[in-house]
């Protein structure tokens, strides 16, 4: 029963990777998430931009850390499957890749047997478990992947739904114990909203997900680098998500305007 209670859709609340999902132009989600998609993106027309900006961000910094010899991914809050997804990227670069997506969001169990069709030579698995309970996590994932060996781990657009309160969250507390659960050689791939670039909007976007009930902390830049402390971060350091290492896609999409995230990739040594 607690286990058929933790895999219940809740469709009476808005959550962020259904959210995400309609922003992206998905039809996995409910009316409660396209509502509240649609008021923020009437305070803050940057989200749209913003949600495919993570996107082509994540596929660059993939094919960054999987070009640099790493193997093993572990894709924390992943979200609803939108091609092409991090192991579709990874195992393009390195086909014998392994995969671990994990998220808290019971919609995204349903799409398991999507995400594990990967490459014949790599693996892909899903992982059902909240990014604050970190050892019941890594246990599953290790199920998969080698810890003993460099992994890369990816937080795209998550950090923000968890606080700074070291009696809460404490997101830097947290995000710590997982670096610290890596090898040397493993990489941390991040980007996080920040109000630095748009702070009016940012503010009022900020307003309807707190009445709707769910988190939400956009962070400075220094705020941003504090998850990178101890870390060798890859050039250009951490910086609007459409400017890392862009692509002609993305020099094209900042003409387009601000895209208020912060992103950055980093080696531990």
């Amino acid at each position: 029963m607690a286990e058929a209670e933790a895999f219940r859709i809740d469709t009476s609340r808005p959550h962020p990777a259904r959210v995400y999902d309609w922003w992206l132009g998905g039809k996995d989600n409910y009316p409660v998430d396209e509502e509240l998609a649609r008021r923020i993106l009437a305070v803050d027309e940057t989200v749209l931009r913003g949600a495919r900006g993570n996107r082509r961000f994540m596929q660059r910094a993939v094919r960054t850390v999987a070009e640099a010899g790493i193997r093993q991914f572990l894709d924390i809050g992943t979200g609803i499957p939108t091609e092409p997804n991090l192991h579709q990227v990874a195992q393009q670069a390195a086909p014998d890749a392994k995969v671990v997506y994990a998220d808290n969001d019971p919609i995204v169990l349903r799409h398991a047997e999507a995400l594990l069709r990967g490459s014949a030579a790599g693996s892909t698995d899903y992982v059902h478990a909240d990014v604050r309970d970190r050892d019941t996590l890594l246990a599953r994932a290790g199920e998969s992947l080698d810890f003993a060996e460099p992994v890369a781990l990816s937080l795209i657009a998550l950090t923000h739904y968890l606080d700074d309160d070291p009696a809460g969250d404490d997101v830097h507390g947290l995000l710590k114990t997982y670096v610290d659960a890596l090898a040397p050689g493993s990489y941390l791939i991040l980007s996080q909203v920040t109000p630095d670039l748009s702070p009016a909007a940012i503010a009022k976007a900020a307003q309807h997900f707190h009445r709707s009930g769910l988190p939400f902390h956009p962070r400075p830049l220094a705020g941003v680098n504090r998850f990178f402390d101890g870390l060798e971060l890859l050039g250009p350091g951490v910086i609007p998500v459409s400017g890392w290492r862009p692509e002609p896609e993305d020099v094209a999409a900042q003409a387009e305007g601000i895209v208020p995230v912060y992103a950055g990739v980093a080696r531990k040594p």
